[in-house]
């Protein structure tokens, strides 16, 4: 089982479906919150205070329980299986009071469709390899005004996987790990 790698919650394992699901990994987790951290500073905004995280393909929660440990005020988590929120489920009431996450029970394009009561300052985006069409999830984030200025969007996809980056939005970090292509995008 992963565990939270930083923050108040540090190594509080959490509980990862056994299909369905391919968790961040921690080297993959440090590094996200690490280049969030230093892009931050060098842009005199706190990320976390007063903030939230929408965490779309949410899977186990990861990503949205190791930005509440760390200190943000809010994750929202967008899910459409129903095993696996079971599991979300049960990580967000061991890891966060009940004001600090909200589970969206539907596919990641509706579920993004909505208002968000606390301001993101970061969307991070894992779908399934291949499986989803991110496009029209940027689309729509930038549509219903979900990304504001200081906002990062987050997307983790297979490492040969090409995406148009819709107008409005700029990639300023890409890094890779493995297989996997991480995409910082304002």
């Amino acid at each position: 089982m992963p565990n939270i790698i930083a923050g108040k919650y540090k190594r509080t394992k959490i509980e990862v479906p056994s299909k369905l699901v391919r968790p961040t990994s921690a080297l993959k987790r440090e590094a996200i919150f690490s280049i969030l951290e230093s892009y931050s500073i060098r842009h005199s905004i706190n990320i976390y205070k007063d903030k939230s995280i929408i965490d779309i393909f949410a899977g186990s929660g990861l990503i949205g329980l190791e930005a509440v440990s760390r200190g943000i005020k809010k994750s929202y988590f967008i899910e459409d299986d129903e095993s696996v929120f079971k599991i979300l489920k049960r990580n967000c009431d061991k890891i966060c009071k009940l004001n600090e996450y909200e589970i969206i029970f539907k596919k990641a394009e509706f579920g993004i469709e909505r208002e968000f009561d606390v301001e993101p300052s970061i969307i991070f985006i894992d779908p399934p390899y291949n499986k989803e069409n991110i496009n029209k999830i940027l689309f729509k984030i930038i549509k219903n005004k979900i990304k504001l200025n200081d906002t990062v969007i987050v997307i983790e996809i297979e490492k040969n996987q090409q995406i148009k980056i819709p107008e409005g939005l700029v990639v300023w970090k890409e890094r890779i790990y493995g297989k996997t292509k991480l995409l910082f995008l304002n």
